[in-house]
């Protein structure tokens, strides 16, 4: 499954600093469909990340009923991002 969404990063303040964009609602559900299939664990699922030109490997992280997508100091780096931003996010879930 692909997902392609729009979405803001976020700074979470926790005992290890994190750069997130919050998947919306609609993609939450379609990958709620497939979710027990693809975790390994915990509800966390493999992806394949992409923002603009630069492509990783990370996990989503339920929160709240949504999930998290991780967005590396290197991923930011490159595309020259930073908390507030607005970035298109394309995902290969379980990659």
């Amino acid at each position: 499954m692909d997902l392609t969404f729009s979405g803001e990063i976020v700074y979470w303040r926790g005992p290890a600093p994190w750069y997130f964009v919050i998947m919306p609602d609609e993609e939450c559900h379609e990958l709620a469909k497939i979710a027990k299939a693809v975790t390994y664990g915990w509800g966390v699922i493999p992806v394949t990340a992409r923002i603009g030109e630069t492509r990783w490997t990370t996990s989503l992280f339920p929160k709240d009923g949504r999930y998290l997508v991780p967005v590396k100091a290197a991923v930011r780096k490159a595309e020259r991002l930073d908390e507030g931003d607005a970035v298109t996010v394309r995902l290969a879930i379980g990659a």
